[in-house]
Protein backbone atom coordinates (compact mmCIF):
# COMPACT_ATOMS: atom_id res chain seq x y z
CA UNK A 1 0.00 0.00 0.00
CA UNK A 2 1.22 3.42 -1.18
CA UNK A 3 2.58 5.74 1.64
CA UNK A 4 -0.17 8.36 0.75
CA UNK A 5 1.95 10.60 4.42
CA UNK A 6 4.90 10.90 2.49
CA UNK A 7 2.51 13.26 -0.18
CA UNK A 8 1.63 15.56 2.46
CA UNK A 9 5.42 15.95 3.85
CA UNK A 10 6.72 16.01 0.15
CA UNK A 11 4.43 19.06 -0.40
CA UNK A 12 5.42 20.75 2.91
CA UNK A 13 9.04 20.26 1.72
CA UNK A 14 8.57 21.59 -1.59
CA UNK A 15 6.72 24.38 -0.35
CA UNK A 16 9.52 25.08 2.07
CA UNK A 17 11.99 24.99 -0.43
CA UNK A 18 9.77 27.48 -2.82
CA UNK A 19 10.24 30.01 0.33
CA UNK A 20 14.06 29.02 0.73
CA UNK A 21 14.75 30.42 -2.92
CA UNK A 22 12.47 33.34 -2.65
CA UNK A 23 14.55 34.27 0.36
CA UNK A 24 18.13 33.45 -1.24
CA UNK A 25 17.28 35.69 -3.81
CA UNK A 26 17.27 38.45 -1.47
CA UNK A 27 20.76 37.81 -0.19
CA UNK A 28 24.35 37.80 -0.99
CA UNK A 29 25.17 35.13 -3.98
CA UNK A 30 27.83 33.41 -1.78
CA UNK A 31 24.90 32.32 0.45
CA UNK A 32 23.24 29.37 -1.89
CA UNK A 33 26.83 27.79 -1.78
CA UNK A 34 26.06 27.28 2.45
CA UNK A 35 22.44 26.34 1.90
CA UNK A 36 23.70 23.87 -0.93
CA UNK A 37 26.34 22.52 2.04
CA UNK A 38 24.07 22.28 4.51
CA UNK A 39 21.31 20.56 2.81
CA UNK A 40 22.60 16.99 3.21
CA UNK A 41 22.79 17.51 7.38
CA UNK A 42 19.14 19.55 7.88
CA UNK A 43 15.56 19.31 7.17
CA UNK A 44 13.51 21.89 4.76
CA UNK A 45 12.08 23.63 8.31
CA UNK A 46 15.21 24.18 9.50
CA UNK A 47 16.98 25.78 6.18
CA UNK A 48 14.21 27.81 5.78
CA UNK A 49 14.54 29.35 9.44
CA UNK A 50 18.03 29.86 9.35
CA UNK A 51 18.00 31.59 6.11
CA UNK A 52 15.40 33.95 7.66
CA UNK A 53 17.70 34.08 10.59
CA UNK A 54 20.15 35.35 7.73
CA UNK A 55 17.79 37.92 6.28
CA UNK A 56 17.97 39.50 9.98
CA UNK A 57 21.48 39.66 9.93
CA UNK A 58 22.18 41.40 6.43
CA UNK A 59 19.21 43.87 7.11
CA UNK A 60 21.04 44.87 10.25
CA UNK A 61 24.58 45.03 8.91
CA UNK A 62 22.75 47.48 6.01
CA UNK A 63 20.96 49.19 8.45
CA UNK A 64 23.79 49.85 11.26
CA UNK A 65 27.09 49.71 9.45
CA UNK A 66 27.75 53.46 7.97
CA UNK A 67 30.27 51.16 5.17
CA UNK A 68 27.58 49.46 4.22
CA UNK A 69 24.73 51.55 4.01
CA UNK A 70 24.87 52.33 0.82
CA UNK A 71 24.83 48.91 -0.39
CA UNK A 72 21.78 46.49 -1.55
CA UNK A 73 21.78 43.22 1.06
CA UNK A 74 22.96 41.38 -2.61
CA UNK A 75 25.96 43.08 -2.62
CA UNK A 76 27.35 42.73 0.50
CA UNK A 77 30.74 40.55 0.13
CA UNK A 78 32.40 37.81 2.10
CA UNK A 79 35.32 40.55 1.93
CA UNK A 80 32.80 43.06 3.70
CA UNK A 81 32.11 39.76 6.36
CA UNK A 82 36.07 39.69 6.79
CA UNK A 83 35.92 43.42 8.06
CA UNK A 84 33.65 42.96 11.37
CA UNK A 85 34.47 42.27 14.47
CA UNK A 86 33.59 41.22 17.97
CA UNK A 87 31.71 44.76 19.05
CA UNK A 88 29.62 44.42 15.51
CA UNK A 89 28.46 40.70 16.38
CA UNK A 90 27.34 42.12 20.28
CA UNK A 91 25.79 44.83 18.56
CA UNK A 92 24.00 42.44 16.76
CA UNK A 93 23.00 40.79 19.77
CA UNK A 94 21.73 43.81 21.18
CA UNK A 95 19.46 44.93 17.64
CA UNK A 96 17.70 41.32 18.29
CA UNK A 97 16.14 42.68 21.58
CA UNK A 98 14.46 44.72 19.54
CA UNK A 99 14.08 45.95 15.61
CA UNK A 100 11.42 46.75 13.18
CA UNK A 101 10.96 44.42 10.19
CA UNK A 102 8.49 44.22 7.17
CA UNK A 103 5.73 42.12 9.44
CA UNK A 104 6.02 44.87 12.24
CA UNK A 105 7.85 45.00 15.68
CA UNK A 106 10.21 42.08 16.51
CA UNK A 107 11.19 41.08 20.13
CA UNK A 108 13.27 38.19 20.98
CA UNK A 109 14.36 36.92 24.39
CA UNK A 110 17.18 35.04 25.33
CA UNK A 111 16.10 31.16 23.31
CA UNK A 112 15.42 32.89 20.43
CA UNK A 113 18.39 35.29 20.19
CA UNK A 114 21.17 32.28 20.75
CA UNK A 115 18.94 30.45 18.06
CA UNK A 116 19.62 33.53 15.36
CA UNK A 117 23.27 33.42 16.66
CA UNK A 118 23.55 29.50 16.05
CA UNK A 119 22.77 30.44 12.47
CA UNK A 120 25.12 33.34 12.28
CA UNK A 121 27.87 31.18 13.69
CA UNK A 122 27.30 28.06 11.21
CA UNK A 123 26.79 30.01 8.56
CA UNK A 124 30.35 32.01 9.33
CA UNK A 125 31.80 28.92 10.04
CA UNK A 126 31.39 27.29 6.74
CA UNK A 127 32.80 29.96 4.93
CA UNK A 128 35.92 30.10 7.52
CA UNK A 129 36.83 26.60 6.69
CA UNK A 130 36.64 27.23 3.40
CA UNK A 131 39.24 29.63 3.86
CA UNK A 132 37.39 32.55 2.69
CA UNK A 133 37.06 34.44 6.37
CA UNK A 134 40.07 35.22 8.32
CA UNK A 135 38.36 33.97 11.18
CA UNK A 136 34.54 33.40 12.35
CA UNK A 137 34.08 36.45 14.44
CA UNK A 138 30.35 35.07 15.92
CA UNK A 139 32.22 32.69 17.60
CA UNK A 140 34.22 35.68 19.45
CA UNK A 141 31.06 36.68 21.47
CA UNK A 142 29.40 34.87 24.42
CA UNK A 143 25.83 33.00 23.38
CA UNK A 144 22.98 34.22 25.79
CA UNK A 145 22.58 33.19 29.10
CA UNK A 146 19.03 30.61 28.48
CA UNK A 147 17.87 29.85 32.03
CA UNK A 148 16.10 26.49 32.64
CA UNK A 149 12.19 26.34 32.72
CA UNK A 150 9.94 24.35 34.77
CA UNK A 151 8.37 21.92 31.98
CA UNK A 152 4.56 22.65 32.11
CA UNK A 153 2.24 19.96 31.83
CA UNK A 154 -0.94 18.65 32.98
CA UNK A 155 -1.17 16.81 36.54
CA UNK A 156 -3.02 13.51 36.21
CA UNK A 157 -6.00 15.13 38.13
CA UNK A 158 -6.09 18.09 35.05
CA UNK A 159 -6.37 15.65 32.96
CA UNK A 160 -8.83 14.18 33.85
CA UNK A 161 -10.75 17.51 33.78
CA UNK A 162 -9.52 18.41 30.36
CA UNK A 163 -10.84 15.18 28.67
CA UNK A 164 -14.05 15.25 30.79
CA UNK A 165 -14.94 19.09 30.29
CA UNK A 166 -14.69 18.19 26.81
CA UNK A 167 -17.12 15.18 27.12
CA UNK A 168 -19.94 17.69 28.48
CA UNK A 169 -18.82 20.84 27.36
CA UNK A 170 -22.02 21.18 25.25
CA UNK A 171 -24.16 21.16 28.02
CA UNK A 172 -22.39 24.63 29.11
CA UNK A 173 -23.64 25.78 25.45
CA UNK A 174 -26.61 27.30 23.19
CA UNK A 175 -27.42 27.78 20.04
CA UNK A 176 -24.63 28.23 17.27
CA UNK A 177 -21.74 27.56 19.61
CA UNK A 178 -23.39 24.35 21.53
CA UNK A 179 -23.94 23.36 17.29
CA UNK A 180 -20.90 24.21 15.80
CA UNK A 181 -18.76 21.93 18.89
CA UNK A 182 -20.94 19.09 18.56
CA UNK A 183 -19.81 19.62 14.73
CA UNK A 184 -15.99 19.23 15.76
CA UNK A 185 -16.71 17.14 19.61
CA UNK A 186 -15.11 13.91 18.43
CA UNK A 187 -12.79 14.89 16.39
CA UNK A 188 -11.32 17.42 18.97
CA UNK A 189 -11.39 15.33 21.77
CA UNK A 190 -9.66 11.98 19.45
CA UNK A 191 -7.08 15.04 18.89
CA UNK A 192 -6.26 15.92 22.46
CA UNK A 193 -6.50 12.24 23.38
CA UNK A 194 -4.27 11.11 20.92
CA UNK A 195 -1.20 14.07 22.10
CA UNK A 196 -1.73 12.32 25.54
CA UNK A 197 -1.48 9.19 24.27
CA UNK A 198 1.44 9.72 22.58
CA UNK A 199 3.49 12.45 22.53
CA UNK A 200 3.67 13.21 19.05
CA UNK A 201 3.96 16.11 17.68
CA UNK A 202 1.40 18.69 16.72
CA UNK A 203 3.27 18.67 13.01
CA UNK A 204 3.31 14.61 13.12
CA UNK A 205 -0.69 14.60 14.25
CA UNK A 206 -1.69 17.11 11.08
CA UNK A 207 0.31 14.85 8.58
CA UNK A 208 -1.19 11.61 9.61
CA UNK A 209 -3.34 9.70 7.08
CA UNK A 210 -5.96 7.09 7.72
CA UNK A 211 -3.73 4.56 5.84
CA UNK A 212 -1.29 5.19 8.89
CA UNK A 213 -3.83 3.98 11.62
CA UNK A 214 -3.42 0.03 12.68
CA UNK A 215 -5.75 -0.89 15.18
CA UNK A 216 -4.32 -4.22 14.55
CA UNK A 217 -1.03 -3.27 15.82
CA UNK A 218 -2.55 -0.21 18.15
CA UNK A 219 -0.15 1.71 16.26
CA UNK A 220 0.48 4.90 14.15
CA UNK A 221 3.28 5.36 11.37
CA UNK A 222 4.37 8.70 11.64
CA UNK A 223 7.27 11.51 10.03
CA UNK A 224 9.71 12.74 12.54
CA UNK A 225 11.31 16.06 12.14
CA UNK A 226 13.81 15.50 9.48
CA UNK A 227 11.84 13.25 7.53
CA UNK A 228 12.56 9.63 9.28
CA UNK A 229 9.44 7.62 9.76
CA UNK A 230 8.39 5.99 13.38
CA UNK A 231 6.06 3.57 14.55
CA UNK A 232 4.19 5.12 17.98
CA UNK A 233 2.08 2.66 20.05
CA UNK A 234 -1.27 3.67 21.55
CA UNK A 235 -3.52 2.15 24.78
CA UNK A 236 -7.08 1.25 24.73
CA UNK A 237 -8.51 5.03 25.48
CA UNK A 238 -6.50 6.40 22.05
CA UNK A 239 -7.97 3.13 20.32
CA UNK A 240 -11.15 4.41 21.19
CA UNK A 241 -11.27 7.84 20.56
CA UNK A 242 -9.57 7.40 17.20
CA UNK A 243 -12.25 4.56 16.51
CA UNK A 244 -15.25 6.96 17.75
CA UNK A 245 -14.06 9.84 15.31
CA UNK A 246 -12.91 7.32 12.34
CA UNK A 247 -15.96 5.05 12.29
CA UNK A 248 -18.26 8.58 13.30
CA UNK A 249 -18.00 11.87 11.92
CA UNK A 250 -14.48 11.01 10.12
CA UNK A 251 -16.31 8.76 7.59
CA UNK A 252 -18.50 11.78 6.43
CA UNK A 253 -16.26 14.07 6.23
CA UNK A 254 -14.11 12.26 4.12
CA UNK A 255 -16.71 11.17 1.29
CA UNK A 256 -17.06 15.38 1.04
CA UNK A 257 -13.29 16.11 0.99
CA UNK A 258 -11.96 18.00 -1.47
CA UNK A 259 -9.64 16.50 -4.16
CA UNK A 260 -6.69 14.74 -3.18
CA UNK A 261 -7.37 15.53 0.97
CA UNK A 262 -9.55 12.40 1.34
CA UNK A 263 -6.23 10.45 2.69
CA UNK A 264 -5.68 12.85 5.61
CA UNK A 265 -6.65 12.03 8.98
CA UNK A 266 -8.01 14.87 10.83
CA UNK A 267 -10.34 17.22 8.52
CA UNK A 268 -11.10 20.68 9.22
CA UNK A 269 -15.02 22.17 8.22
CA UNK A 270 -13.61 23.12 5.01
CA UNK A 271 -13.23 19.72 3.62
CA UNK A 272 -9.89 19.53 3.82
CA UNK A 273 -6.63 18.61 5.82
CA UNK A 274 -6.68 20.09 9.19
CA UNK A 275 -3.46 22.75 9.58
CA UNK A 276 -1.19 23.21 12.31
CA UNK A 277 -2.64 26.48 13.39
CA UNK A 278 -6.24 25.40 13.88
CA UNK A 279 -4.97 21.93 15.97
CA UNK A 280 -2.93 24.33 18.01
CA UNK A 281 -6.55 26.71 18.20
CA UNK A 282 -8.62 24.32 19.33
CA UNK A 283 -6.04 22.91 22.07
CA UNK A 284 -5.74 26.92 23.41
CA UNK A 285 -9.52 26.70 23.23
CA UNK A 286 -10.36 23.92 25.59
CA UNK A 287 -7.31 24.72 28.14
CA UNK A 288 -8.70 28.46 28.74
CA UNK A 289 -12.05 26.97 29.78
CA UNK A 290 -10.92 23.91 31.74
CA UNK A 291 -7.85 24.68 32.76
CA UNK A 292 -7.23 28.62 32.88
CA UNK A 293 -4.53 28.25 35.41
CA UNK A 294 -1.96 27.10 32.28
CA UNK A 295 -1.48 28.24 29.26
CA UNK A 296 -1.19 24.56 27.58
CA UNK A 297 -0.64 23.76 24.08
CA UNK A 298 -0.05 21.03 21.74
CA UNK A 299 3.55 20.86 22.69
CA UNK A 300 2.59 21.17 26.39
CA UNK A 301 0.37 17.97 25.87
CA UNK A 302 2.98 15.96 24.55
CA UNK A 303 5.25 17.46 27.59
CA UNK A 304 2.48 15.98 29.48
CA UNK A 305 3.16 12.63 27.76
CA UNK A 306 6.68 12.15 28.44
CA UNK A 307 6.71 13.72 32.11
CA UNK A 308 3.88 10.52 32.71
CA UNK A 309 6.20 8.09 31.08
CA UNK A 310 9.11 9.07 33.11
CA UNK A 311 7.26 9.02 36.36
CA UNK A 312 6.22 5.65 35.31
CA UNK A 313 9.18 4.50 34.62
CA UNK A 314 12.44 6.28 35.29
CA UNK A 315 13.98 5.64 32.04
CA UNK A 316 14.97 8.82 30.20
CA UNK A 317 16.16 6.38 27.03
CA UNK A 318 12.87 5.19 26.87
CA UNK A 319 11.12 8.87 27.03
CA UNK A 320 13.71 9.87 24.57
CA UNK A 321 12.74 6.99 22.34
CA UNK A 322 8.93 7.49 22.34
CA UNK A 323 9.22 11.22 22.06
CA UNK A 324 11.85 11.24 19.03
CA UNK A 325 14.56 12.82 20.40
CA UNK A 326 17.40 12.23 18.30
CA UNK A 327 19.68 13.17 21.32
CA UNK A 328 19.12 11.68 24.80
CA UNK A 329 21.00 15.18 26.12
CA UNK A 330 17.65 16.94 25.16
CA UNK A 331 15.37 14.58 26.96
CA UNK A 332 17.63 14.76 30.05
CA UNK A 333 17.55 19.11 30.14
CA UNK A 334 13.95 19.07 30.33
CA UNK A 335 13.37 15.86 32.45
CA UNK A 336 16.23 15.83 34.77
CA UNK A 337 14.65 17.97 37.24
CA UNK A 338 11.76 15.66 37.92
CA UNK A 339 14.70 12.80 39.58
CA UNK A 340 14.70 15.06 42.54
CA UNK A 341 10.51 14.27 42.66
CA UNK A 342 11.93 10.37 42.33
CA UNK A 343 14.78 10.96 45.09
CA UNK A 344 11.99 12.24 47.47
CA UNK A 345 9.16 9.21 46.90
CA UNK A 346 11.84 6.57 47.56
CA UNK A 347 13.08 8.46 50.73
CA UNK A 348 9.23 8.84 52.06
CA UNK A 349 9.05 4.62 51.32
CA UNK A 350 11.43 3.32 53.15
CA UNK A 351 10.43 2.85 56.89
CA UNK A 352 13.32 2.38 59.58
CA UNK A 353 10.77 1.59 62.45
CA UNK A 354 7.10 0.70 62.22
CA UNK A 355 5.33 3.21 64.11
Amino acid sequence: MANRNHTYHEKKQTEYTLLLRKVLDELPPYTKDYFRAFEQKSSAKTRISYAYDLQVFFHFLQETNPALSKKEIREITLEDLNCLNNVDIEEYQEYLKYYESDTGEQKNGASSIARKMSSLRSFLDYFYKKELLVKNVGMQVDMPKIHDKAIIHLEPDEVAIFLDGMDNYEKQLTGKKKDFFLKTKVRDIAIVTLFLGTGIRVSECVGLDINDVNFREDSIRIVRKGGNEAMVYFGEEVEKALLDYIEGPREQMASQALAGEENALFFSLQKKRISVHAVENLVEKYAREFIPQKKITPHKLRSTFGTSLYQETGDIYLVADVLGHSDVGTTRKHYAAMKDQNRRRAARTIKLREN
